[in-house]
């Protein structure tokens, strides 16, 4: 069974938590952590056609409507006007679990380097994401959040060789992340989504 969020009207419920996730995410971006060295790096530059597609979330330190996730994937296109529409989807709790859709809308923030965005999960809120690691390849990628409080380590395919994913765990470390509450994401591969 799957869970679409469109409208807030049909669920008060789904309004109350999206909201909540609207106002975690971008609480986190008014005030740094005190611990944290500085702000989060971004790379240089994306080429957003290039970033377009399917991302599958290999790890997180995720927001309250992620805990549990199984088979996370993020998916980005970016439309004529320029905005990037997005698709998040998931099974709740285990591989068999509710299939639970979320379509936010990206905003670039930053045109000089499209490294920052801006989420939108609920209007009028947007929440800042930052590219902060994107291989050559466009295969691997980290978004992160101004506050540190959430990120993504992410992948063209559902798993990532160990090596890489310590390379990014470490790179996480040295960026202020408190690696120690990044939590894997289990991927299995499905026919459809």
């Amino acid at each position: 069974m799957s869970t679409t969020i469109f409208s807030t009207r049909a669920r008060p419920w789904v309004a109350a938590g999206v909201a909540s996730l609207a106002l975690a995410l971008t609480s986190g971006c008014q005030s740094a952590d005190a611990k944290a060295p500085g702000p989060v790096p971004t790379v240089a530059s994306v080429d957003l056609p290039r970033f377009m597609g399917d991302w599958y979330v290999i790890a997180n330190i995720p927001t309250f409507i992620e805990r549990g996730a199984h088979n996370a994937v993020e998916s980005y296109r970016l439309d004529a006007d320029g905005n990037v529409a997005t698709t998040f989807t998931f099974n709740k709790g285990a591989f068999d679990g509710p299939l639970k859709t979320y379509r936010p809308t990206g905003f670039i923030y930053n045109r000089e380097t499209n490294a920052e965005w801006r989420m939108q999960f609920l209007w009028p809120f947007k929440a800042a994401f930052l590219i902060a690691y994107l291989d050559e390849a466009y295969e691997t990628t980290i978004i992160a959040v101004p506050s540190r409080k959430y990120v993504w380590i992410m992948a063209r395919t559902p798993s990532i060789p160990e090596v890489k994913y310590r390379e990014l765990v470490d790179y996480l470390k040295q960026i202020g992340y408190d690696v120690s509450k990044l939590q894997r994401v289990p991927q299995q591969l499905r026919a459809t989504r």
